[in-house]
């Protein structure tokens, strides 16, 4: 088995799903008293906030590189981004570290073709639904067709992950908000959900959607299982 590096705390509401999802689908996998061989480097997320919101991306860059140095100091074989957007840098995190980094968008795309949709609405912060470095890599490595959220509809999600996902809130009224934006993808023609924020699924479930959604967190979890017992 593989040791799966982590960089989590971004935010760490997240990573404790990936952690629980990762060492149950191992204990399934292989049985008995088994669990993950895993390293997790959680940063503080308040610091990476303040960041993202200055777009001081080369500082961010630098902080994740430390991370996953830290990781594979300490015995990771890959390295796992517990989050969406922060594979903004993904490339050149790979590249400094010198060690396997298995992208989300990759594990959500391959997902999606197993189910012949094409086209995928992509929701997340709006950093991820905005910027290219996303929708770029599902349409050019996979083929897909990305449909975001008009910017009304961005502002609230957005605002919804940063002010209540991320703190641990669970509102109803928020559900039910981004439910209705998930309607309104669907008439504009979207066959699938991607949930382009590893804090969503804790908000959104299937029942709230009429096409299938994918879950990045769980999808990104599955995929560093399969991955480290290869």
């Amino acid at each position: 088995m593989k040791t799966i590096g982590l960089i989590g705390g971004l935010s760490w509401e997240s990573s404790a799903v990936y952690y629980r999802i990762i060492n149950e689908s191992i204990r399934a996998k292989l049985g008995g008293t088994h669990s993950a061989k895993c390293i997790m480097y959680s940063v503080d997320f308040a610091e990476f906030e303040k960041l993202q919101q200055k777009n001081e991306w080369g500082k961010l860059t630098d902080l994740m590189i430390d991370a996953g140095i830290s990781l594979k100091n300490g015995g990771a074989d890959f390295m796992v981004i517990c989050t969406n957007t922060m594979h903004k840098m993904a490339e050149e995190v790979e590249a400094e570290v010198g060690i396997p980094l298995l992208h989300i968008a990759d594990a959500a795309a391959d997902e999606i073709k197993k189910t012949g949709l094409r086209k995928v609405a992509l929701l997340g912060t709006k950093f991820t639904m905005e910027q290219d470095f996303y929708k770029q890599r599902l349409a050019h490595n996979h083929g897909l067709e990305v449909l975001i959220p008009d910017q009304f509809d961005r502002e609230i999600i957005h605002s919804v992950i940063y002010h209540e996902l991320v703190v641990g809130k669970i509102i109803e009224s928020s559900r039910q908000a981004l439910a209705k934006i998930i309607e309104r993808m669907c008439y504009q023609g979207a066959e699938g959900v991607v949930l382009g924020c590893t804090e969503i699924p804790l908000l959104i479930r299937q029942v709230d959607s009429i096409v299938p959604i994918f879950d990045t967190t769980r999808i990104h979890a599955y995929a560093a299982v399969e991955y480290a017992l290869q």
